[in-house]
């Protein structure tokens, strides 16, 4: 079977790449589709760098990017809240790119009002939402910090809700834990989720590619977050068994993916 599909938008951790290493059969295919003409994004859960450096990794690996062909749960939320909360103050259980990148939005982040001591507790009082993403730097300071501002009535949003995060030696823990901690000790549930699969994240990528989704492809390695946010907005779906999904977990779907890969160059074999 072929189809007919325009542009792809392409998972990055355990799809195109994994840790500082392109998987098989990624530079091929990603540079065989741009040979005809096809439009392709990059997508991310992860908000631990900028645009900028993700579009760098992905030309040294052999895949030229430009920094506004790849987006981010970090950028995702960032060009969300700006259009719709930009007058709240944010505390952020997060890493500094991210909330560099969502200073650059124009958000008031809590942290940068902190004095530079990191012992030094942000009064909970003053904050208006909270933002949980991947953050390696995570301590009690910060749990009990959002913990605060949770259960005085602050916003509850996330950039990602991945559990684990791909890497060459074994996953490691990802947002998904912390938000289900803070949900746990508070009762209460996440109110926004930016990244895969909320439908944000494909709407700012259909909205780049210029194409209708029934033209676009997803393409990632993981069901819950790719294939769903794909099949979500009505487009065709690849799920590439490069990363944590195998043949017997696609059996298990409701609703099964498109095409079911072993690695990117076999994508354009399915294409008309």
């Amino acid at each position: 079977m072929s189809v007919r599909c325009d542009g792809f938008v392409f998972d990055l951790d355990g799809t195109v790449y994994l840790g500082e290493a392109a998987l098989p059969g990624s530079v091929e295919g990603i540079a065989e589709l741009r040979r005809r003409g096809k439009r392709v994004l990059f997508v991310s859960n992860k908000p631990l760098e900028p645009r900028a450096k993700y579009a760098a990794k992905l030309t040294r690996l052999g895949i030229p990017t430009a920094p506004e062909d790849v987006i981010t749960s970090g950028y995702v939320l960032g060009h969300h809240l700006a259009m719709h909360q930009s007058e709240l103050r944010y505390y952020v259980i997060g890493e500094e790119n991210l909330r560099s990148e969502l200073r650059s939005h124009g958000l008031v982040i809590l942290d940068e009002l902190a004095d530079q001591d990191p012992k030094e507790v942000i009064d909970p009082q003053g904050i208006d939402a909270v933002i949980v993403a991947f953050d390696r730097t995570l301590d009690y300071r910060k749990l009990n910090t959002a913990y605060q501002a949770l259960m005085r009535g602050a916003y509850f949003y996330a950039t990602n809700g991945d559990k684990t995060c791909p890497m060459p030696g074994g996953a490691i823990p990802d947002a998904g834990g912390t938000i289900a901690a803070l949900e746990a000790m508070t009762g209460r549930k996440l109110q926004l989720l930016a990244g895969k699969p909320s439908t944000l994240t494909m709407e700012v990528a259909l909205e780049r590619l210029g194409l209708p989704a029934e033209r676009c492809m997803m393409v990632g390695d993981r069901l819950e977050t790719d294939i769903a946010m794909g099949q979500n907005a009505g487009m065709l779906t690849a799920v590439a068994l490069t990363g944590v999904s195998t043949r017997e977990d696609v059996a298990r779907m409701a609703i099964a993916p498109t095409f079911i890969i072993e690695r990117l160059s076999a994508l354009p074999t399915l294409i008309e």
